[in-house]
C-alpha cells in the first residue's frame, strides 16, 4: 500500500466497524455528501437527507460535483504551478477517487499529505484506502477541526509534514458546518498562523448568493436533521482570506476558479460554493 501510516499496525475492513459507533440511524454530514456524489457509504437517514435537500434545491448534486473538481483542479495547479509537495486536509470525508494524495502524487510522486477527520466511518474507509507512491507519504489524523493544537502538534502529522516548510491548507467543503459561535475565520488563521511562509490556504464557502430560496431550503433540511449548516455570503467569504495574497482569479464560484478549457458549461445558479486559494508571505 506504498508509505501510508495507519493509526495501528492492521489494516482493518469491513470487521473495524464493530464496536465503533457509527451512528447509522440519524444523518451525517460526510454520509450526505458521499451519497450525493454517487458514493455507496450512505445509509437511509443520509439518503432521506440528501433527497429532502435535493428537493428543496435540485441544483446540490451539480454543486457538489463542481466543488469536488474544484478541489483536483486547486491541487494539480498547486502542484503543477507552484510547487508544492505537501498538504493538510482537514475535513477530508469519506474517501473517494481520485483523493488528493492521488492527484498530488500523479504531479509529484514525492508529495505528502496527512488527512484530518473525526467522523468514525470516515476514520475506518481512511485506515482502510489511503495509500501512498513509495516516494511520497500519507497519514490520517482523527482530529477535529476545531481543535488546532491537537492537530498540528500531533507527532504523527510531524512525522509526514514538515511545518518549517510550505504547506497547502485544504479547507474544502468543510467550514460551513462550523458555525459564527465556532469562529470559523478564526480557525482557519490559527492554523495559517503556524504554517511556513509560501503556505497556501484553499478553502470553499456554501452562499446562498445564487439561489437564496433554494440553498435556504438546503439549510433549513440539513439544520432539521441535526446537522448545523450556516451559508455565507462573498463578503464573508473574502473574510477568510484576509491578510494573504488570493491567487488568480480570486475568490469565485468554484467553476469559475481557472476550469479546465474543455469543462462543459455550468450556470451560476447551480452552484451554491465560492472558492479561492491564497498564498501567505
Amino acid at each position: 500500500m506504498g508509505n501510508a501510516d495507519w493509526l495501528s499496525g492492521e489494516r482493518p475492513g469491513e470487521e473495524a466497524w464493530q464496536g465503533v459507533d457509527l451512528r447509522m440511524d440519524v444523518p451525517h454530514s460526510a454520509r450526505v455528501y458521499d451519497y450525493l456524489i454517487g458514493g455507496k457509504t450512505n445509509f437511509a437517514p443520509d439518503r432521506a437527507a440528501a433527497h429532502a435537500s435535493v428537493q428543496a434545491w435540485p441544483a446540490l448534486p451539480t454543486s457538489m460535483r463542481t466543488t469536488r473538481t474544484f478541489m483536483e483542479r486547486v491541487v494539480r495547479h498547486l502542484a503543477g504551478k507552484h510547487g508544492v509537495r505537501q498538504f493538510l486536509d482537514i475535513g477530508s470525508g469519506i474517501p473517494t477517487s481520485p483523493n488528493l494524495h492521488e492527484i498530488a502524487q500523479a504531479v509529484a510522486p514525492e508529495s505528502r499529505v496527512v488527512y484530518v477527520d473525526n467522523d468514525p466511518i470516515v476514520l475506518t474507509h481512511a485506515r482502510a484506502l489511503m495509500s501512498s507512491t513509495p516516494e511520497g507519504r500519507t497519514a490520517y489524523l482523527d482530529a477535529d477541526l476545531r481543535d488546532v493544537d491537537s492537530i498540528l502538534d500531533s507527532p504523527r502529522l510531524r512525522e509526514v509534514l514538515d511545518l518549517s516548510q510550505p504547506v497547502a491548507l485544504s479547507l474544502i467543503a468543510i467550514v460551513h458546518f462550523l458555525l459564527d459561535a465556532d469562529d470559523p475565520q478564526g480557525l482557519a488563521r490559527r492554523l495559517m498562523d503556524r504554517l511556513a511562509p509560501g503556505s497556501f490556504l484553499a478553502l470553499t464557502v456554501f452562499t446562498g448568493d445564487t439561489d437564496p430560496v433554494g440553498v435556504g431550503g438546503v439549510g433549513r433540511e440539513y439544520n432539521a436533521r441535526g446537522i448545523p449548516l450556516q451559508i455565507r455570503d462573498r463578503a464573508e467569504t473574502l473574510a477568510f482570506f484576509d491578510g494573504y495574497e488570493l491567487l488568480d482569479p480570486g475568490v469565485t464560484l468554484v467553476h469559475h476558479w481557472n476550469p479546465d478549457p474543455d469543462a462543459a458549461p455550468i450556470r451560476d445558479q447551480d452552484i451554491a460554493m465560492y472558492g479561492g486559494v491564497a498564498v501567505k508571505r
